[in-house]
């Protein structure tokens, strides 16, 4: 009456794939969870739909807070809003806006200068050089080199020093990685935010034409079941097969071990073929103008790192691996992220509540070490005691397809890749593959960072 214009939610609950009711409800949480979303309140000053998905697994959300905690707001390196700033350069890499609108806020909140929001043309020349890194760590890390790291540490007035760059390294890493659990778990932006309300009044049905277009086909599909239209007796098949499958490959392990040459060929094959693994719905998504005035060089994107005769030598984790070379150098120089990090990576990698759909006492080790590994193998990282053939045996194609989007083009993921692997699965469990995506992939962007800052150093 007043002509005040209401705001409504857009969406239901926090994630576009997991129906609301499935999900954990605020106010019946129990006191381990309840803990952690009050800490979530005080860092954050909200409850954001991140933090309510991710509390499927309260060990790891306790940790990811810990760690995002620190790197934006405890003793560091870089001033607080240069922390924000370059949150917002590495998610908008990914046209992330979700992630991107949170940290304008924030970034307006520490002080910072409204006009670098204009575009990174405006930022300091400082961050403006950080451009190139970004992009190569968020689309083709392999391809950093020493004279990368040297360009920005010997740029006089405008230079960093190692233990800002380590900052601002970490930073593009965990916010890369960020953009990928953000996309891969279809997170909603809450109802504050851009593209998370409506002002148009509900309509009978109880949602209207806007909601349409945002993809919102009313409650029925809201609350499908995650096997979709598939027949349950099948989705229960490949559980069952799944578990075969492992039963079988711990079989031939204990009778024989593949020799040095076959495990390399093997990785090598497995590297070629997650160059045919690409998502079938391979439209361009453009950027927004809103999201890409924070990068430059908006075609840079994502390319197998075989493709058009170039050739990437295998970066072999026998000779430089995060365990024995890249924690200590991020704890010398950034004191106490390198044991958080690790810390979170122990977590995501070893996680395991001992089920798989509906049965109990399974020993999941030999899946997630499938998945971890298939990641780093798509960014050419190779462990000589590992058997690539497993891969192919535990992750089947529309599995692979949803992995490598999520890691590499997570601007792409769809509801229906996220519904179309392991359909029988708890959503937990897929949320739970989606904490293993991020991890793997911020480790294998660190390393690359990280070895050429080791290479320049020495």
């Amino acid at each position: 009456e007043l002509g005040i214009r209401i705001p409504r939610p857009l969406g239901h609950g926090p994630s576009r794939f997991i129906p609301e009711k499935e999900t954990i409800q605020v106010g019946k949480e129990d006191a381990t969870m309840h803990t952690l979303f009050a800490e979530s309140f005080a860092t954050l000053g909200r409850l954001d739909n991140v933090t309510l998905v991710m509390v499927f697994h309260p060990q790891y959300l306790e940790s990811f807070l810990k760690t995002q905690h620190y790197l934006l707001q405890m003793d560091g390196p870089l001033p607080l809003h240069y922390r924000h700033y370059i949150g917002i350069m590495a998610a908008a890499r990914h046209q992330c806006s979700y992630l991107v609108n949170l940290h304008v806020n924030d970034f307006l909140h520490v002080g910072g200068d409204p006009k670098w929001l204009n575009g990174l043309e405006n930022a300091p020349q400082k961050l403006q050089n950080l451009g190139e890194l970004n992009k190569m760590l968020a689309h083709r890390p392999w391809l950093i080199t020493k004279e990368h790291i040297e360009q920005l540490l010997k740029t006089e007035e405008n230079s960093w020093s190692l233990a800002e760059l380590i900052h601002a390294v970490v930073l593009l890493t965990h916010y890369h990685s960020l953009a990928s659990f953000t996309f891969g778990c279809g997170i909603s932006p809450e109802i504050d935010c851009e593209g998370g309300h409506t002002f148009r009044p509900p309509s009978v049905s109880n949602y209207c034409i806007c909601d349409i277009t945002n993809g919102y086909h009313g409650v029925d599909e809201i609350h499908a079941s995650p096997a979709g239209s598939i027949p349950s007796t099948e989705s229960v098949c490949e559980v069952e097969a799944l578990m075969e499958k492992m039963k079988q490959l711990q079989e031939c392990r204990d009778e024989e071990e593949a020799s040095q040459e076959e495990m390399a060929t093997r990785f090598e094959r497995e590297k070629r073929e997650s160059m045919f693994v690409c998502s079938s719905e391979d439209e361009e998504s453009a950027a927004t103008r809103d999201v890409s005035r924070h990068f430059e060089d908006t075609s840079y994107g994502y390319k197998d790192f075989s493709r058009h005769g170039m050739h990437v030598p295998t970066f072999r984790v026998q000779d430089y691996s995060w365990e024995d070379h890249g924690y200590s150098l991020v704890n010398r120089l950034y004191p106490d992220v390198g044991q958080l990090l690790d810390e979170k990576f122990h977590i995501a990698y070893n996680l395991t509540y001992n089920t798989m759909a509906m049965h109990k006492d399974v020993d999941t080790s030999m899946l997630r070490r499938a998945i971890w590994n298939y990641i780093h193998c798509m960014f050419g990282i190779r462990y000589d005691d590992y058997d690539y053939g497993e891969i192919n045996q535990l992750l089947d194609r529309s599995f692979k397809v949803y992995i490598k989007t999520v890691v590499c083009t997570p601007e792409k993921t769809t509801k229906r890749m996220y519904d179309s692997f392991w359909r029988q699965f708890e959503h937990s469990e897929k949320v739970h593959v989606n904490l293993l995506l991020v991890e793997a992939r911020m480790q294998a962007e660190l390393l690359y960072a990280l070895r050429a800052i080791t290479r320049y150093m020495t």
